[in-house]
């Protein structure tokens, strides 16, 4: 008799089970990497913007609020691509494919989110912080998502602006408007995009023709597209360095900026040169470019601290 009392001594039980696995597939919507990613390049750009280290409490506040639009953003996205994410090799395990959750709960949990950050930060950070995230989100949902990404190769190009406004976001919240130096970083991240996320087009070209979604690689070639990213790497590099000339930062992130290019564009080099029939260093470039820009960003919040 003792062995069955043990088994459910030792075993968690059943409906503490359940709400875990509906607790991580709900987790799984919200792209936590990429929330706290934005939420990285936001508080960098408030510490620019106050030239120390800002108030606790409102970073915090600042943090949840975008955290909140930003997972009901990717909430959203999951909802309206499930159609093709079921086909994608790296989509297809996600909680709406893998029917973790129903599409009408992830609809609601989105849309619930956006509602719940867009009053959170009106209330306990500003309104212009407020009203820019929930621009950051009709941006991410709307144009990118529901027009841009199946519709033309510029998407990412364009969609790019979604993921640029958590910089004017920690700028507004210490400052309560958006500075030059704000549009700049918005502009860093805007054509960042492009040659951070077409290398990995390269790597998963064959999927993204399978789902019939029009990426650059798919619908120009290769060849074309690794131009566009030298293209579009030569503007990232000037707008980077650009920052220092509107004096919100000094010469360690002029430094930085020059450095870490260099690097950045010596993997897309190494890219350009790489056969079309092989993506080894488009897939290093990828990864070498979330690299740049968080070293990018943590050097301008140095160089403000210092």
């Amino acid at each position: 008799m003792s062995a069955p009392l043990l088994d459910s001594v030792q075993s968690p039980p059943r409906t503490f089970l359940i709400v875990m696995k509906k607790f991580k597939a709900y987790l799984a919507l919200t792209k936590p990497r990429i929330a706290i990613f934005m939420i990285f390049t936001a508080i960098c750009a408030a510490i620019v913007a106050k030239g120390e280290w800002p108030d606790v409490w409102t970073m915090a506040a600042m943090s949840i609020g975008l955290a909140l639009s930003a997972a009901g953003a990717s909430a959203i996205n999951m909802w309206y691509d499930r159609d093709i994410d079921k086909i994608m090799k790296r989509t297809m395990g996600r909680p709406l494919p893998t029917g973790q959750l129903r599409p009408r709960s992830a609809l609601f949990f989105g849309i619930g989110l956006e509602l719940l950050s867009l009053i959170w930060l009106w209330v306990f950070v500003n309104g212009l912080s407020s009203i820019l995230s929930l621009a950051g989100f009709l941006y991410y949902t709307v144009i990118y998502t529901m027009w841009l990404k199946r519709k033309t190769p510029q998407n990412i190009v364009i969609g790019g602006g979604a993921g640029a406004i958590p910089p004017m976001i920690g700028w507004s919240a210490v400052t309560g408007n958006i500075g030059w130096p704000a549009v700049i970083m918005f502009a860093m991240i805007f054509f960042w995009t492009p040659p951070h996320f077409w290398p990995l087009a390269i790597v998963k070209n064959d999927e993204y023709v399978r789902a019939g979604v029009p990426m650059m690689p798919a619908v120009r070639g290769k060849r074309n597209t690794k131009r566009q990213c030298l293209f579009y790497t030569f503007v990232l590099l000037l707008t980077t360095f650009s920052l220092y000339f509107t004096g919100a930062v000094g010469g360690f992130y002029l430094t930085v900026a020059i450095l870490s290019g260099l690097y950045f564009l010596y993997y897309h080099l190494r890219m350009w040169y790489e056969p079309d029939d092989r993506t080894m260093w488009a897939k290093r470039t990828f990864f070498a470019s979330l690299f740049y820009l968080a070293v990018l960003f943590a050097s301008m919040a140095i160089d403000s601290l210092l």
